[in-house]
């Protein structure tokens, strides 16, 4: 990587990590090749790009103390507003740089995502996005009457993560950048129809995310939080009742395109938890 590519990464690591955040780079061209024209991103192939994921410690580093500031807006959903924070001040942060911010919630006009971020996540090499073509076997067949969705599993998180959303810095050329493949966490075929079996059908367990064994997971707070009915969310977090704010309802997970978990808490595939 060029050294002003070299030290923009440095910075946006430095910046977001602390806080529970993980950035993964990649080409723009790699993420194109993967999907229709309507889908692809308006920039040159060698334009340089991060993919952003939230990792069990965001809820702490970042979540909890951004509830306790002064900048939650109320009937938002507190999720969002934390990420759009932490990215606008790293905006912030690079100010002779622009950077082209598209979370993993933002629609076009006609509802299309901006970002399909699990496949970004995958061209990035951050997370392996498992999917129906995966498996060669098909169990499903003509028994199931609806898409069978897939999922993005990281190698040392398992599903216990999520796609926040993708950096785009127009200008920035990495033509050199060596692509780098997901690792295959889970390469057996019952491992991976296990995996969009408890994805697809048995979300609310949890279970899919132990697809691999992770080096962390949500914490007890955590899941209860993301488990609990949006409008009771903050009730958990007791310092926090005065703010009332309102998150959005829950999804399930099939809606949406991106995050890791399928379902859109607070916004997230949306892997929205």
């Amino acid at each position: 990587m060029e050294p002003r590519a070299a030290e923009l990464e440095r910075r946006i690591r430095t910046t977001l990590g602390p806080f529970g955040f993980e950035v993964h780079p990649f080409q723009v061209g790699w993420y194109n090749a993967l999907l229709p024209p309507a889908f692809q991103l308006p920039f040159p192939g060698p334009t340089l790009a991060f993919v952003v994921l939230s990792t069990p410690a965001m809820f702490d580093r970042a979540l909890k103390p951004f509830l306790q500031s002064a900048h939650l807006q109320p009937l938002k959903d507190p999720v969002d507003q934390c990420v759009a924070y932490h990215l606008t001040n790293l905006q912030k942060s690079l100010p002779e740089q622009e950077v082209n911010i598209i979370t993993d919630y933002d629609m076009h006009p006609n509802r299309r995502p901006k970002i399909l971020a699990q496949t970004a996540a995958h061209v990035a090499g951050a997370a392996y996005y498992y999917q129906r073509r995966d498996v060669e076997s098909d169990p499903w067949g003509d028994k199931v009457g609806e898409k069978i969705a897939g999922v993005c599993i990281h190698p040392r998180y398992g599903g216990w993560f999520a796609i926040r959303g993708v950096l785009l810095l127009p200008g920035v050329e990495v033509p050199d950048l060596p692509p780098l493949s997901p690792p295959d966490c889970v390469p057996t075929q019952e491992g991976r129809i296990a995996l969009l079996e408890n994805f697809n059908f048995h979300w609310r367990d949890w279970t899919y995310r132990d697809a691999v064994a992770p080096v962390e997971r949500y914490s007890d707070e955590q899941k209860a939080y993301f488990s609990t009915p949006p409008a009771q969310r903050l009730q958990l977090l007791q310092p926090l009742k005065s703010l009332g704010a309102q998150p959005r309802e829950t999804m399930d997970p099939k809606w949406g395109g991106g995050r890791a978990a399928p379902r859109r808490v607070f916004a997230t595939v949306p892997q929205g938890t």
